[in-house]
């Protein structure tokens, strides 16, 4: 299995991570303001769903969740994380965890892919 303590946060820059009423609610917790404040500051309606994490510019990526700290590459709210980050990958396997194999095998490199800097147009 795949660190993902050693990961540069690749599931965080997915363009929609779409929350739910209860993850707004543990947000709101866990920031100590109200649920109306916390639609307002996190979220966004986008894509056909009600709550969208909102997001920030990110070297790598582009664009990340915007409680991902883009200079430790980590979580800054792990503990008040929402249901979709707690159980990620689910099911099934870690995209970047694959990405990150197939690389290494085509790249002859074991131990290290280098990542580039992503610019936006």
């Amino acid at each position: 299995m795949y660190n993902c303590l050693k990961c540069p946060g690749f599931c965080c820059s997915y363009p929609v991570i779409a929350i739910n009423k209860r993850d707004v609610e543990r947000l709101a917790r866990f920031h100590g303001v109200d649920f109306d404040t916390a639609v307002k500051r996190y979220t966004k309606s986008a894509h056909g769903h009600k709550y969208l994490l909102r997001r920030k510019a990110d070297p790598h990526f582009g664009k990340i969740c915007r409680f991902f700290d883009t200079e430790e590459r980590r979580c800054t709210i792990y503990k008040g994380r929402p249901s979709v980050c707690r159980s990620y990958p689910g099911p099934g396997r870690c995209g970047y965890y694959d990405f990150l194999s197939f690389e290494r095998r085509a790249q002859d490199d074991p131990d290290r892919v280098a990542i580039t800097d992503h610019k936006e147009n």
